[in-house]
Order: C-alpha cells, then structure tokens, then sequence
C-alpha cells in the first residue's frame, strides 16, 4: 500500500500532535508496515483512505487505534540488565535503609508497554528483598495505550517473550504455563498497579516516587518535549530519588538540574544531592 505524500504528511503531523512522537516522512516503509494490516482490519481500501479518515475533528476509536498503532512497543524481561543490577545492589538497599522510618517505597514505570518492565521490578523484589513484603511498596506502570495495558495487566506472556531475557530461575519460579503460553503467577501481578498515561498531556496525581523508569521513550521525542518530560519528572521524583533513562538517552544539554551517576555499568540520574533540592 503505497502512501501519498500529502496523507503521510498529515499522519506525521497527526501522531505529533496527539503523541509528540516524531515521525518523518523518511519513514514511510514503517507507517506501511503498522498501518497497512490496520487499514485492512477496519476495512479500508489504502492506507490513504484511513488517513483521510483521520481528519475527521471529532476525537473517535479510529484516532486511538491510529496511535496505538504507530507507537513503538519493544519491551524485554531485564533489557539491558545494568539498570536492574543497579537497582538491586545500589537502590533498594539506600532506600531501604532511607525510608525506614516510612516503610514506604514508590517505583514508577513510564512507557512500559506489555508489563515486562515493571513486572521483572517486582520479581527482583520478591527474590531478593523478602523483607519488604511487610513495607508498602508501590509499583505503578503507566503507557498510552489501553491495548497494550490490558494485555501487562494479564501477565500472561508468549514463547517468545518469554525467552528473552527472563532468567530460567524466574520463570520455573514465577510463572504458570497456560496453554502455549506463561502467565505470571498472581503475586507477582498484584504488586503493580497499571494506569494510562500521556506523557504529553497534563499527569493524573501520582505519588512521590523514589525510583522512577522512564527508558527508551524519550528518544522518541524533539528537545522541547524532552525537556517537558523531564521537567515532569522532577515534579513527581524524591529530592533523594532516582532516575533511569534508556541506554542511548541522556540529561546533558536537556535538563541540567540532574547529575549522572555511574554504579558499575549501570546509569542512572538524581536531584543534586546535599544542595537542599526539594521537590517543587
């Protein structure tokens, strides 16, 4: 389904305003590959006659599925390992130890897809901080779509999915076979909370978060963006809190109110520590 120029013109503009996702219009074979099944699926003859559709003012199902469709929704058990390694011998222990009066501890996780994010949070918990079952641990799970959050909130996972990243230990562990499938078992499920969320759009009321996950979403987005988000997340992040970005994503010449913290191979952001920094 080749796309006219003028229609894929519009879809770039449309995805920018409705999820500040930049798309070029370099990346035709991509709205080919996304859109064309979905143009088929709700009937339509090419993928221009859907984008047509979109211009419709009136915000409708076409507009979300549009969206849904055309984000990216790569996701692994442990991706990139370091941050979780960081997490487990340098983070939770400092928290534990910070928040014992409390007993509280916060995590949030942006743009987390089907749930292998902040499901391998809990599973990290589980197996190495039985302590903290009797603390209230808050993991909250937050993305845009309401597809791929009712598929994270079944933990139910494929084959494949399964086979990458997640240790054998965690899934002999963890996991119940359903069919062809693994579904997690409930105690690792009702420990995240999952709630829709754009990152561009005004943020529903959340807790103070002592670890947040916000990896390998910015990158999607141009520099003013960027710096809204982050602005964002330092709203919502303890003075004493910690920030993961993803691999190829960075702070510099962004948002400088963060300083970059290196443990072993793992990075990962913080409020300027031992300066007085409050949250705003």
């Amino acid at each position: 389904m080749a796309i006219d120029q003028k229609e894929l013109a519009y879809l770039c503009d449309f995805v920018y305003r409705r999820s500040a996702i930049v798309l070029g219009v370099d990346k035709e074979y991509l709205v080919e590959a996304r859109l064309g099944p979905l143009a088929r699926a709700e009937g339509f003859v090419s993928i221009d006659a859907l984008i047509r559709q979109l211009r419709v003012p009136t915000p409708n199902v076409l507009h979300t599925k549009v969206i849904e469709t055309m984000t990216t929704h790569e996701t692994t058990f442990l991706r990139d390992l370091h941050p979780f390694e960081a997490f487990r011998t340098t983070m939770i222990p400092a928290l534990r130890e910070a928040r014992a009066a409390t007993k509280s501890i916060s995590i949030l996780c942006a743009a987390c897809s089907t749930g292998q994010e902040p499901y391998s949070v809990a599973m990290l918990l589980r197996e190495h901080f039985v302590d903290l079952k009797a603390w209230s641990v808050k993991i909250i799970a937050t993305d845009l779509s309401k597809a791929v959050l009712d598929r994270a909130r079944s933990g139910l996972f494929h084959q494949v999915e399964i086979n990458r990243g997640l240790p054998a230990a965690f899934l002999v562990k963890y996991f119940e076979r359903t069919g062809a499938d693994w579904q997690l078992r409930p105690e690792i499920r009702n420990l995240v909370e999952f709630r829709q969320m754009n990152l561009i759009e005004p943020w529903p009321s959340l807790p103070r978060v002592d670890v947040f996950f916000l990896r390998n979403v910015l990158i999607y987005f141009d520099v003013p963006t960027k710096q809204q988000i982050l602005a964002r997340a330092r709203q919502v992040l303890a003075p004493d809190g910690y920030l993961f970005l993803g691999a190829a994503e960075t702070t510099l010449n962004i948002d400088d109110a963060f300083e970059r913290t290196q443990v072993g191979k793992g990075v990962f952001y913080r409020p300027p520590q031992g300066s007085g920094t409050s949250r705003k």
